[in-house]
């Protein structure tokens, strides 16, 4: 047995340069054959959709928004915040001291200007008319009486019995008494002048005004329900004094909301009414709103940095889960197709024409595909022409170009 440890080591050392060799010739061989490492994905089938995601605001439908015509003192409140009310139900009740001492003011002026109004159209106050007819009554007698003494007068003139001036004097007595006649009737028939006569209608409809308005200040001193809803919004208090234009409470039917969605300016043409809406809220995940595109917008304002057009839609909110002025997350839906073959989007390439086309592989090889594109997203692109589960590259793990016909091993 050789026991010379310089024997036994000079006798290893020519098996290293050796394995040295195998291994670069096995890495020069794979180099030349251009394997290249490739991710992969299938062509599968679904549902593609686009979308615009955004944010909104919930908004009552139909909002009654009640608030203090004067300064006056909430007396009283019937209702709290949430209550559920029926149209027509009393609310709340202001003081209405003041609204009642206008009020009858009001129509005190208006029974005195109704007051003229009847006495244009009878010829003057009710005293006044029996005075008048009493008078002309008197004067149609004298007129009579003054009538027969004249003829009586000339009767004896005639005979010699009385002279030329008791004729005249009678004649003289009768035109007197025809006058007054007339005068009295023209007095019961044209009492007042037009100017007279338009400046009382003018008063009587200032009256008839003052009295609506003070009995409209009266009535919304006791706020009542115009329609069945829930009371969302109740800032005051029995006692709180408020001044005019101060919000006393609001309250909406809140079956149905109104979800209002901001859309930047490069979005606003793809939307269209009857589009499919999405709206979800923070405050309960997993919990999706369905509405539709009611209104589209038809200008854009600034809110704070972006430049946006408002669209608008009614949502089912029977639950009232949605609250007004929450803000919510909303998606628009701008097309979609349930039954689509699509890939990823990083399978996708177009050559220098822009024709769209992905790399099949199949058989250790990459062949080119030519398709057509519909939906994007901003992970899938619907497709047409390959067929469903074909497998297709996304792109190599060393950074090389994928080419058509390459040799290629699949790495996921």
């Amino acid at each position: 047995m050789n026991t010379n440890p310089k024997s036994s080591n000079g006798s290893r050392w020519p098996l290293i340069p050796a394995a040295l060799l195998v291994i670069v010739l096995v890495f020069t061989f794979s180099s030349r054959k251009g394997t290249l490492p490739v991710r992969t994905a299938l062509v599968e089938r679904g549902s593609v959709r686009s979308q615009i995601s955004t944010n909104g605001k919930v908004e009552p439908l139909k909002n009654f928004e009640a608030r203090a015509l004067t300064a006056a003192t909430v007396k009283r409140v019937f209702i709290h915040e949430g209550q559920r009310v029926r149209r027509g139900e009393l609310l709340m009740q202001l003081e209405d001291a003041d609204a009642r001492t206008q009020a009858a003011h009001a129509e005190a002026q208006l029974r005195s200007a109704e007051a003229a109004e009847s006495a244009i159209k009878n010829g003057g106050t009710h005293e006044e008319v029996v005075t008048t007819e009493a008078e002309l009554a008197k004067a149609r007698n004298d007129h009579d009486t003054a009538q027969r003494n004249l003829d009586a007068v000339r009767r004896l003139n005639e005979k010699g019995a009385a002279s030329s001036a008791e004729v005249h004097d009678a004649e003289n007595q009768l035109r007197r008494a025809a006058t007054q006649v007339s005068l009295l009737e023209e007095k019961v028939k044209n009492r007042y002048s037009a100017p007279e006569v338009a400046r009382v209608q003018a008063q009587a409809g200032e009256a008839r005004a003052s009295m609506a308005e003070a009995q409209g200040r009266l009535a919304k001193s006791n706020i009542r329900a115009p329609q069945s809803g829930i009371v969302y919004a109740l800032p005051v208090r029995e006692g709180t004094y408020v001044n005019a234009g101060d919000l006393l409470l609001e309250e909406a039917d809140l079956s149905k909301v109104l979800v209002r969605a901001f859309v930047d300016e490069p979005d606003v043409g793809r939307l269209h009414p009857g589009q499919k809406i999405e709206i979800s809220w923070d405050a309960v995940p997993g919990r999706v709103w369905q509405g539709t595109v009611t209104i589209v917008p038809a200008s854009l304002h600034l809110l704070g940095t972006r430049n946006v057009g408002e669209l608008t839609s009614v949502t089912d909110n029977r639950d009232l889960t949605l609250l007004p002025n929450v803000n919510v997350e909303v998606a628009i839906v701008t097309a979609e197709h349930q039954d689509a073959l699509y890939v990823p989007r990083e399978a996708l390439r177009q050559d220098g024409g822009g024709k769209p086309y992905v790399f099949d592989v199949a058989g250790g090889s990459l062949t080119r595909r030519d398709v057509k594109t519909a939906i994007a997203t901003l992970t899938k692109m619907e497709v047409e022409g390959i067929p469903e589960k074909t497998e297709v590259a996304l792109g190599t793990t060393n950074g090389k170009p994928l080419v058509d016909g390459a040799a290629v091993k699949v790495v996921n």
